[in-house]
């Protein structure tokens, strides 16, 4: 299947593509293709919401504390 310029999907014969060019400029359907970046995001974001709490899980609580007071002595350094 051929690729747009952002990575996208698109039809691969002629006839098909301006039948989807033609129902995008009349309004019939909405160019709502997900692009390659947008997938990456998506699975990144996934990966960045469990990571944190798999991340405290594994950190002894001494170690979560000190974090803990780096963090707060950076944030009231200002």
């Amino acid at each position: 299947m051929p690729r747009g310029p952002k990575g996208e999907k698109r039809l691969a014969d002629v006839v098909g593509n301006a039948v989807l060019v033609m129902k995008i400029a009349t309004g019939e359907t909405a160019d709502t293709v997900i692009t390659a970046d947008e997938k990456l995001v998506t699975r990144a974001r996934k990966g960045g919401l469990k990571g944190g709490k798999a991340r405290a899980k594994k950190l002894s609580a001494t170690k979560r504390k000190a974090i803990a007071r780096r963090a707060a002595k950076a944030r009231w350094s200002r």
